[in-house]
């Protein structure tokens, strides 16, 4: 059979959250909050207080930070992390209870430090927070005796007959026979009625049966036996004031030789009472905290640890000042670390030829971040501070002029026999050729081609006079022609009905016009020299638009604009082979996987391999 909370065989209670064996949580009150508030000034702040007798104390950090908790009584008595030195996570006596004062140190926790104790509490105490950073909430719980209730470690230290809350104890029982029972024990053993008897610590009344008197104890008629304190306990401590008890036993009065505890009366044994030893203090030591985090994610970094000269006295350690630890090697309070090697940056192509042949360009080259597996990674994995520029203004020196075309107008100006189609020339600086400095020169490009729509003789066609001058002078307007139907002769043209024409278009005799303003259009240079001569390189030219006065405009069709870049030579190049350079080994795939090309053996033993690398990694002939 199991054993209950009251040391019955059989017997079913269990200690309740309040700590009474059999009770139904209702003796006593749990107290719970978080503390919120937003702090300005840096120091200790209080955040709340423990009264006497709370029990089940938990004051927790609801995440990490830069904070610390601290503990000390209403006396002023630091506790823990007091007078602005840091303690140890550890245990820590105070207020009559011990408290576990942990403060998670690993990178990848987001736990807040904390204080635990079991209690009861004996006196006030008050918790603070040591102030550094913004309050991540302070959670705080524990729990307190209802009202009117008598504590049972009260009971267990209470004397007969002595008053707790102007109240006689009285033991936890509903059980009228079990009442009878203790005022029979009492009226027999002498003491008063009503009275809690005193119970030895360790020790328990006996379970009788109920139709059952306990025996009375006959009464002493000689003591020829008696206590004796014949030594003391070992000392606690070596240092530091510990704790001993003296030791009492039974002996004969004449021989004081040493008999069974039986003999002696239990009752007139000597309490043992607590006495100090080993007053002198302890030897100093080095009390050494955790490393902190490393200052940087990858790469070398800095921790740093604080080391505190510590003393222990009276079951309590005590920070003291740092000349007493003197005869120890202090340790580092600093070290280096790394968690792991950065990424670096690698330029893995030279400068791009400028963008322009004079002016003001740009030119690229080809940045990427690798890590120390020689892995192309994110961007993000290196430092975007130290990144090498990947793009650069470039001037090629001040530019020539150039002639400025138009295409060619679409339409011959003459239906039959020989034309002329014209398009628009014009002299202007040049950012994309290299012509003589001192302007266009008098090779001016022609503004008229021939062209020739097929012999007239004999032809029927509709002829169309001369537009008439604009119906309006600006804006939109309209404009009047004759046409008519014709048949060209060799030098003449007759006159024909118009149904003569009526399977061809006839041309328009009325349209719109618009004198002002007068619009703009698009005019460009020359095709520069292709960038390459295989593989896929361009060409550029510069566009303009220009207006009617040739300034620039912004007023042409974005659509119709001419191309400013297009590709060229997108043949394939042709390698040259090295008769020279050979592999000697029919392992070479493993020399270039070791990364050993960069040593002069490797390259030459490993030549076509080691170069079909290095023309890779650089993009080869170009391509990028």
């Amino acid at each position: 059979q199991s054993i209950g909370c009251d040391d019955y065989l059989g017997s079913d209670k269990v200690i309740d959250k309040c700590g009474i064996c059999g009770g139904d949580n209702t003796a006593c009150k749990v107290v719970s909050g978080v503390f919120k508030h937003t702090l300005t000034n840096l120091g200790y702040h209080k955040i709340v207080e423990i009264p006497e007798g709370a029990t089940k104390i938990n004051i927790t950090e609801m995440s990490k930070s830069n904070n610390y908790l601290a503990l000390r009584s209403r006396s002023g008595r630091s506790i823990i992390n007091g007078n602005w030195a840091i303690d140890r996570p550890g245990r820590y006596e105070g207020g009559g209870t011990m408290f576990t004062y942990k403060r998670p140190n690993e990178i990848s926790s987001t736990a807040g430090e904390s204080f635990l104790a079991d209690g009861p509490t004996n006196e006030v105490l008050d918790v603070y927070m040591i102030h550094q950073q913004p309050n991540p909430g302070i959670h705080y719980e524990y729990i307190i005796p209802g009202d009117n209730v008598i504590s049972p470690q009260l009971l267990a230290h209470r004397r007969p007959g002595e008053t707790l809350n102007g109240q006689l104890g009285m033991p936890e029982s509903t059980n009228h026979e079990d009442e009878d029972l203790h005022r029979e024990t009492d009226a027999l053993t002498g003491q008063s009625a009503g009275t809690f008897p005193v119970i030895q610590p360790g020790r328990f009344p006996s379970h009788q049966p109920e139709n059952q008197v306990p025996a009375v104890q006959p009464p002493r008629q000689n003591r020829e036996h008696n206590w004796k304190q014949i030594g003391k306990t070992e000392c606690t401590t070596t240092c530091g004031k510990g704790s001993q008890y003296p030791v009492f036993h039974c002996v004969n009065r004449i021989t004081h030789e040493e008999v069974s505890e039986s003999y002696c009366d239990s009752s007139t044994k000597p309490i043992p009472e607590e006495e100090a030893c080993n007053l002198f203090p302890c030897p100093a030591f080095w009390d050494i905290g955790e490393w902190s985090e490393c200052s940087k994610t990858c790469g070398l970094g800095m921790q740093h640890r604080q080391i505190l000269c510590r003393q222990m006295y009276a079951n309590r350690t005590l920070t003291v000042q740092q000349y007493r630890c003197h005869h120890l090697e202090k340790p580092e309070t600093t070290s280096t670390c790394q968690l792991k090697i950065c990424s670096e940056w690698q330029i893995r192509t030279e400068w791009t030829s400028c963008s322009v042949p004079c002016g003001v360009g740009q030119r690229t080259r080809d940045v990427k971040c690798v890590s120390n597996l020689g892995d192309i990674v994110d961007d993000e994995e290196c430092n975007m501070k130290l990144r090498p520029n990947d793009i650069e203004n470039c001037d090629m020196g001040p530019c020539a002029k150039s002639w400025f075309l138009t295409e060619w107008s679409d339409r011959c100006s003459a239906e039959c026999g020989d034309g002329v189609r014209t398009r628009s020339v014009v002299c202007m600086t040049n950012h994309v050729s290299s012509l003589p400095l001192e302007g266009c020169g008098n090779n001016r490009p022609s503004e008229t081609t021939p062209c020739n729509n097929g012999p007239c003789a004999g032809k029927v066609e509709w002829f169309a006079g001369g537009w008439t001058q604009c119906s309006t002078e600006c804006g939109s307007g309209t404009q009047q022609r004759e046409v008519v139907c014709v048949r060209k002769t060799e030098g003449n043209f007759d006159v024909l009905n118009p149904y003569e024409c009526s399977y061809l278009e006839k041309p328009p005799s009325q349209q719109s016009c618009y004198l002002k303003p007068c619009g703009s259009k698009w005019f460009h240079t020359e095709w520069s020299t292709c960038s390459k001569s295989c593989e896929g390189g361009f060409r550029v030219r510069e566009v303009r638009c220009l207006s009617d006065d040739m300034t620039a405009s912004s007023q042409c069709d974005p659509q119709l604009k001419p191309e400013e870049k297009e590709p060229c030579n997108t043949q394939d190049c042709i390698p040259e082979i090295d008769e020279n350079c050979k592999d000697k080994y029919y392992n070479c795939n493993v020399v270039v996987q070791a990364r050993l090309c960069v040593y002069t053996y490797y390259k030459t033993a490993c030549c076509a391999s080691c170069t079909r690398v290095a023309n890779r990694q650089s993009g080869f002939l170009g391509r990028r």
